[in-house]
């Protein structure tokens, strides 16, 4: 069964979009270098807040992501987002409808 991993933020300093821009060159490239990794997304879910969602092959694997993005946060949006919660759990299905370019 593969796993989510589910972390919420909130931005203290900055904007979404400058969050976003350094997620998607900075985490997403670490990510892709991990063991099990599939997928991973930041989505806006409120004023000042975001939630970053990742697909893992596995539970362990998800959880030592969770490290791995901590180290990483600490030293590229220090002072800019905090971490409000962390979870990871089973995923039992992610479907979709495939698109159309």
């Amino acid at each position: 069964m593969q796993a989510v991993r589910i972390a919420s933020y909130t931005i203290t300093d900055g904007t979404f979009p400058e969050i976003a821009e350094e997620a998607k060159s900075g985490v997403l490239s670490l990510l892709k270098e991990q063991p099990g990794f599939l997928r991973y997304g930041l989505a806006k879910t409120g004023e000042a807040r975001c939630v970053s969602i990742s697909l893992w092959e596995s539970n362990a694997q998800a959880e030592a992501a969770s490290l791995v993005l901590a180290t990483w946060v600490r030293g590229h949006l220090a002072g800019r987002i905090e971490l409000r919660s962390t979870e990871v759990g089973d995923l039992a299905f992610f479907e979709g409808v495939p698109s159309t370019v």
